[in-house]
């Protein structure tokens, strides 16, 4: 089953429709980058499949359970009058891992003083144990190591960690939120022009997690060498709708030459014997079997 899918979508604003009959699947593990002139309608498609603007046609639907991540191309507003700083917000994704280890450390004082009640020290072991386990398995000893990973790796030295949000330029802020949604890991990652505010090494971090990113990746990107790394399959976006072309950006070229020099051709041909027809009417259009 596939993660999102949407058909017959729409968006008109007056008389002029942006696009109309746009049909998609987002299968899981997808790898997709969303192409077209300026204009055309690029970020307007992102934001409806993310659920953020309502299409004036059409259905979408994501699947049951699945969590979507959407990086808007400017983010300035992304994080509103919050007064934290830029490391909290990274630590939110987390919030459940944390309150696991609060517990967990509780239970530690508590079991370093045994009590007269066995039962309740038993049980306190116990809860521990189980706790641990499930604390381990889902990564509560290795979500710090990550966050660092991934400030580092989108240009964010330890100096500004603890930089208040309200402090950051709005190419910081959007960093952040790539960052967070990074960090919260959703099965279906929308990016709107990603590589925007990222200096080379910071696109070619970016370049390498995507690459080995566990869940589907919708992108859109001006940068060709950025789509030519990270995606298998290209959306082009026009006009007439929507096509999809195997592969990254440079096979997506090659082929689309090739879908309209056979186009060309067809076009071609069907002009000939429709020239041909239009000269036997003129020629015989006295006869009665004409």
């Amino acid at each position: 089953m596939s993660l999102l899918s949407a058909s017959g979508l729409a968006m008109r604003f007056g008389a002029d429709d942006l696009f109309a009959g746009v049909g998609v699947q987002v299968p899981h593990g997808a790898r997709i980058g969303l192409v077209g002139p300026n204009g055309i309608g690029k970020t307007t498609l992102l934001l409806i499949l993310a659920g953020e603007v309502a299409p004036s046609a059409g259905s979408l639907a994501l699947a049951k359970g699945a969590r979507l991540g959407y990086l808007k191309q400017e983010a300035m507003a992304a994080f509103g009058d919050r007064e934290g700083v830029l490391y909290d917000e990274m630590l939110a994704p987390f919030a459940s891992l944390r309150a696991d280890e609060a517990e967990l450390a509780a239970l530690e004082h508590a079991m370093a003083t045994p009590s007269a009640d066995a039962a309740a020290d038993a049980a306190r072991v116990e809860r521990y144990g189980r706790l641990q386990a499930a604390f381990e398995h889902a990564g509560g000893y290795s979500y710090p190591t990550r966050i660092r990973h991934v400030l580092l790796g989108l240009g964010f030295p330890e100096a500004v960690w603890r930089q208040p949000l309200a402090q950051l330029s709005g190419g910081q802020k959007t960093r952040a939120l790539l960052a967070r949604l990074l960090l919260e890991a959703p099965d279906l990652l929308i990016l709107d022009e990603p590589t925007n505010h990222l200096d080379i090494a910071a696109i070619e971090w970016l370049e390498g997690t995507l690459a080995g990113w566990p869940g589907a990746v919708i992108v859109v990107s001006h940068d060709r060498f950025f789509l030519d790394r990270v995606v298998n399959q290209i959306w082009e976006l026009g006009r007439g709708g929507l096509e999809s072309y195997r592969g990254n950006y440079s096979a997506y070229v090659q082929q689309r030459e090739a879908r309209w020099a056979l186009r060309r051709k067809q076009y071609k041909a069907v002009k000939e014997r429709f020239e041909k027809e239009i000269d036997y009417i003129k020629r015989f259009i006295d006869s009665q079997n004409t």
